[in-house]
């Protein structure tokens, strides 16, 4: 016999300031990343002893740098957490750091954890280049160097070319299949910048922002507070000479690290603090490759059934700006959500997206946004490379 579920708390949510490629975090290696957001997130929470910590879950989408060797475990160990704290690393590309959550959930929820971290890193600045190895020894010809910053490489000519064209250009897909405008598409990314500024003015990431040790950066390096619709149109297409996608209408390569922690009834007694938000639902959907930036219609469809969730009852959407086109096409194909809800403090246009982190970062922003707004239910979704996306549904 199933027992019933166990109910899943988010009790906090932390993460670093966002730095550009090459920008204020390029210095720091990834695994410590994690470490400071892990380690932060404890000394919030000081009635919690760490041994009490039933496993850790980071999201990287990269692995073949200095994450390497399961970059959670590397974070357990180089925060100071006791060595009986066990740690996993899990990939689901620009999804992971939710796949973290959703997977520390889960854990919690079946009773295999009372307390869990959830979370994510990536450093696309120090991302290497990989060097495959020869089909035949000692070979006389020069080799390829493959960068792992972002998208495709080492590809299995087996795929169909459809499947592997590069993100950007799958964006204008979505983006023509949907009639999204260059001119539309420049106003959502000036808003996303606008959104953010006013909210980093206001003070409202001054409870989730944590410091980066040894690194003055106060705030998400990539927001623009000076950028005009002028400015954005004079960019230059990024990946078609007649497309509309631009650095200025697509999230950037950046730094980072975010760090949630979860737990049941029994947890919260442990950790002695009122949780931010509850986990009501989660969902995980797959579409066509060249089509990834659509995936997040149908994954919310399906958390919005499983919640029982009204679209027009939701206080909050985070939906991850991959490109503005995809965000743009998914609330066109979702018109029952309603525009003014959707990333009210900036999304990843101006803040950024290390792809291992921003799973757990739009995770942690709808649960502070309910916490701040004392009640209520809040939806976070992302597309993901390769045609999958992921959806939870959080209440209050």
């Amino acid at each position: 016999m199933i027992e019933r579920p166990r109910d899943v708390y988010i009790v906090d949510a932390v993460r670093t300031p966002f730095g550009r490629y090459g920008g204020a975090l390029s210095g720091v290696r990834p695994d410590d990343l994690a470490a400071g957001v892990l380690r932060a997130l404890l000394d919030r929470s000081p009635d919690l002893d760490p041994a009490r910590i039933d496993d850790v879950l980071l999201g990287n989408a990269n692995g073949a740098g200095e994450e390497n060797r399961n970059v959670a475990r590397m974070a357990v160990l180089l925060a100071g957490l006791p060595v009986s704290v066990p740690g996993a690393t899990v990939n689901r590309l620009c999804g992971s750091g939710m796949e973290a959550v959703i997977q520390a959930a889960r854990a919690v929820a079946l009773g295999d954890a009372s307390i869990a971290v959830a979370g994510g890193v990536e450093s696309m600045s120090r991302a290497p280049w990989v060097l495959q190895k020869p089909e035949r020894a000692f070979p006389a010809k020069d080799q390829q160097l493959h960068s792992t910053t972002l998208g495709w490489r080492l590809v299995n000519p087996r795929m169909p070319r459809e499947w592997t064209i590069p993100l950007g250009e799958s964006a204008e897909l979505v983006g023509a299949k949907y009639g999204i405008t260059r001119a539309v598409q420049d106003t959502f990314a000036l808003a996303s910048h606008r959104n953010a500024a006013r909210a980093w003015a206001d003070g409202a990431y001054e409870g989730e922002v944590v410091p980066v040790e040894g690194v003055n950066l106060s705030r998400d390096e990539g927001i623009r507070d000076n950028t005009s619709l002028e400015a954005l149109a004079a960019l230059k297409p990024a990946f078609l000479s007649d497309g509309t996608i631009t650095a200025g209408n697509a999230s950037p390569l950046n730094d980072g690290a975010s760090a949630l922690l979860l737990a049941d009834e029994e947890g919260l007694a442990a950790i002695g603090r009122e949780p931010l938000a509850r986990v009501r639902a989660v969902a995980v959907t797959g579409i066509e490759p060249q089509y990834f930036g659509l995936g997040p219609v149908d994954a919310i469809r399906k958390v919005l059934a499983k919640a029982a969730v009204a679209p027009d009852s939701l206080h909050t959407i985070e939906l991850n700006e991959a490109y503005a086109a995809q965000a743009l096409a998914c609330l066109a194909a979702l018109p029952a959500l309603d525009p003014g809800v959707v990333n009210p403090r900036g999304g990843a246009i101006a803040i950024g997206h290390p792809l291992g982190a921003s799973g757990a970062r739009i995770t942690g922003a709808v649960a502070h946004q309910l916490a701040a707004a004392g009640t209520g239910k809040g939806l976070a979704a992302l597309c993901i490379g390769v045609g999958q996306a992921l959806a939870l549904v959080l209440e209050r």
